[in-house]
């Protein structure tokens, strides 16, 4: 990138946008936000108005290929990320991606084969790796205070009454078609991730459990044996009575558990226990935008690359029988 600040142009400005990422990109420095889409142009235009971008359409082709901006971030459905990330690619743009990157590996793959033969940069939002709670639980681990670490587990169970899940006009997150697979894949990429980044390379995937409704799936299980020899299981139920997250990694001298939607880890090691508190910043995507702008401006290392994000999409769709 030839220029010294990245101009953000942002297709999809919905709920997503509004506070966890989209300021963020104007509070970063050497990063303004200059163009916005969404196709439905008082929604667009509102959020225009609000947020103070200067730039606005309902055709996404327009801003891609706008010459004021060099970067995009892709927040629509995960059912039209590839068009897009691929229409930017094309056109030479960087791009920050939201999760699930895509809808399955046979995209991933078509993403990072795009990427390979270009001088585009993609990283991919799995905006979690940056939040200090789980920085921590990597330090943690790095320090070897567990010892040598032998499992981890997640456990979550939501209520169809939940407030985790982001609200839209329409829940296309039910439809796999566009979503890729239900509640599971909307949230369960940022968990996955986190293993993946604590653990390492994968030796073993396991399907477990799903149980489906009419529309996807309501229970998802399944096993990841990591090369370290690692085990990890996880158990997803978005059919609970009430709304539970857990996450507990066991080592030789005791444990690590935390929440995914909570601001507390606890340190259990040789039958002391310690707790760390923490606060999330107001626009939670915020820390991941800053060094995603370090790297377009070739500062730092890819916070997400693609290559990592295809890890968590095999896994994913191993989990849920995808082929």
């Amino acid at each position: 990138m030839n220029s010294n600040s990245v101009n953000w142009g942002i297709i999809g400005c919905g709920d997503v946008a509004e506070v966890k990422s989209g300021p963020a990109f104007q509070k970063a420095k050497r990063s303004a936000l200059l163009f916005v889409m969404r196709r439905n142009e008082e929604k667009l235009k509102d959020f225009a108005k609000r947020h103070h971008v200067p730039n606005f359409t309902t055709n996404a082709s327009e801003l891609i290929n706008d010459k004021s901006v060099n970067a995009i971030y892709i927040a629509t459905p995960p059912s039209s990320h590839l068009q897009y990330a691929l229409q930017a690619i094309q056109a030479g743009k960087n791009v920050y991606l939201e999760k699930p990157m895509v809808l399955n590996t046979k995209e991933a793959n078509q993403l990072s084969k795009a990427l390979k033969n270009s001088t585009s940069k993609v990283t991919v939002a799995h905006y979690r790796r940056c939040l200090p709670l789980f920085v921590k639980v990597k330090q943690l681990l790095e320090s070897n205070i567990l010892g040598k670490v032998s499992s981890a587990e997640i456990s979550i169970a939501q209520s169809k009454r939940t407030s985790l899940i982001a609200k839209t006009d329409v829940n296309w997150r039910i439809n796999p078609k566009v979503s890729g697979g239900g509640y599971f894949h909307d949230i369960a990429p940022h968990q996955l991730d986190l293993m993946y980044y604590y653990f390492g390379d994968i030796a073993k995937i396991k399907r477990g459990f799903i149980k489906a409704n009419e529309f996807t799936n309501d229970v998802v299980r399944g096993e990841v044996m990591f090369k370290n020899k690692v085990q990890f299981k996880g158990s997803w139920n978005f059919d609970a009575v009430k709304d539970n997250d857990s996450c507990i990694i066991k080592g030789d001298n005791g444990s690590i558990i935390f929440s995914f939607y909570g601001n507390k880890i606890t340190l259990n090691v040789n039958e002391k226990s310690e707790q760390y508190s923490f606060k999330s910043p107001i626009h939670v995507q915020q820390p991941m935008i800053e060094k995603t702008v370090g790297y377009f401006l070739e500062e730092n290392q890819n916070p997400c690359s693609v290559e990592e994000a295809t890890v968590v999409t095999q896994i994913m769709d191993e989990f849920c029988g995808i082929e």
